[in-house]
């Protein structure tokens, strides 16, 4: 996921810290090396350029394998290049680039689009180097419009291991039908409107929450999904991670998540569903929308807190929709969680120089603008193809989709599941641990001190 930030001291900071984290971790190969030991030339000894097949590794959904439509223009400026594009779902992606890389067979250009984080990748020695490519072509993010702090997330060292190309956010999708309904006023996207407050937000939630035995007439005020669940703390003020874990390589010294900080914020989330009734628990959604449905999206709620990808649908959805800002929670400096895409050239990559091509074609102005129709909305990183994103939804103010954008940089931190090591089972424990509260059979503090316990032993495998 990815994004287009303005510089701010949080953004900056926020670059730091995955700069910092990383640092002290063991490098990658660099690009120099891998052009020499592999067939990075794309001459035979008669001058005349051959013709070398990279892999684009992908997920197998609508918004990713969009790239397959590009290649043909991307052929044609480039003679020499073939493009070939390797696909899996969601929940085998990590699984298969494994098996992929460990039978010689890696791919040649992917993300971290499924449960592992760019640390994890890191860590595990899978990424090329690209200090020394980017050097010897001359490319400068200024010339595709990418704010360079964006392209400092991904440095380790001073040394670079991504391109951007992807700019998500969390933000608020409201029913607009839901509001008007209820005589309300529409919530703000100007993040520095003080009075939108998460007690505000429960305020208004309550007066669009109508609970029946007939589940046709049911609708809840808000679905409050503020990024993964280790993160939701911070959203309250509370730190579930040490702050060394940025200067640690993504290895946290010490975890937080039985301090009654930690619990009291988990706890007034489950408020919402639980005490005050205003969202809905995790086996009404299933019913009303199926196993991985969305109940907003059929109506039923008012507010639905989310990453920007929740945009991508927008102008299909049956009700006139809204976007504003993520009330603020208690935190000063965060009510965002910022998630930037980058494009990767693996370590095993045998064609790195053409793998860069390949990337510098999908990053151009033209090109992020046409991927944004194609993809159905994805967020380009190039601020000049970031414009026509503001103006791709359908019934929704331009300005109000580039306030949030602008105000979630402003009080944005980058995805824990960048950051931290062996991310993907952490994940997977947290799922499994906190379903039993979810479904209101056990409570917070049953359950903290098993994850607090299973998390520091995730960290330090």
């Amino acid at each position: 996921m990815n994004k287009n930030r303005k510089s701010s001291a949080l953004v900056l900071a926020t670059t730091m810290l995955v700069v910092l984290a990383l640092s002290g971790c063991s490098g990658g190969k660099s690009a120099g090396n891998a052009l020499s030991e592999g067939n990075g030339g794309s001459t035979n000894s008669g001058g005349k350029a051959e013709t070398v097949t990279i892999t684009h590794y992908t997920i197998d959904s609508e918004d990713r394998t969009f790239v397959e439509k590009l290649i043909p223009d991307f052929e044609k400026q480039h003679p020499s290049i073939k493009v070939k594009v390797e696909k899996a779902p969601y929940e085998q992606f990590d699984s298969k680039l494994q098996t992929l890389i460990a039978g010689g067979k890696s791919p040649d250009v992917t993300s971290h689009w499924g449960y592992g984080g760019f640390a994890e990748y890191y860590n595990k020695d899978m990424l090329l180097d690209l200090t020394d490519l980017i050097k010897e072509d001359g490319f400068k993010a200024a010339d595709y419009n990418i704010p360079e702090n964006l392209m400092n997330i991904y440095k380790v060292k001073d040394h670079t291991y991504g391109i951007p190309v992807n700019m998500y956010v969390t933000l608020m999708l409201y029913n607009k039908d839901m509001f008007d309904a209820a005589n309300l006023t529409y919530p703000t996207s100007d993040y520095e409107d003080k009075n939108w407050t998460f007690e505000k937000m429960v305020d208004q939630a309550k007066q669009m929450t109508l609970v029946s035995d007939d589940i046709a007439k049911t609708q809840y005020g808000v679905d409050f999904t503020w990024s993964e669940r280790d993160m939701r703390p911070l959203f309250f003020g509370a730190q579930p991670y040490s702050e060394d874990t940025w200067t640690n390589g993504g290895v946290p010294s010490e975890t937080y998540f039985d301090s009654p900080e930690v619990i009291a914020a988990y706890n007034k989330l489950f408020d919402l569903v639980f005490k005050d009734k205003v969202s809905p628990s995790s086996e009404w959604s299933k019913s009303v929308a199926g196993q991985n449905g969305d109940p907003f999206v059929a109506g039923k709620i008012g507010m639905s807190i989310g990453g920007s990808w929740n945009l991508a649908g927008a102008n299909d959805f049956p009700f006139k929709i809204g976007v504003a800002a993520v009330p603020w929670g208690g935190n000063d400096k965060v009510r965002s969680t910022l998630y930037v895409d980058p494009l990767l050239i693996l370590k095993d990559s045998k064609h790195p120089k053409e793998a860069f091509e390949w990337i510098k074609y999908l990053i151009t102005t033209e090109v992020q603008e046409k991927s944004i129709e194609l993809s159905g909305g994805n967020p380009p990183v190039n601020t000049e193809a970031a414009e026509a994103y503001y103006k791709h939804f359908d019934g929704i103010d331009p300005q109000d989709i580039k306030n949030v954008y602008e105000g979630a940089v402003k009080y944005g931190f980058e995805s824990y599941n960048h950051l931290i090591t062996n991310y993907s089972q952490i994940n997977d424990m947290f799922i499994n641990e906190l379903q039993p509260v979810e479904t209101g059979h056990k409570t917070v503090e049953e359950v903290m001190t098993t994850i607090q316990k299973k998390v520091t032993e995730i960290i330090h495998r």
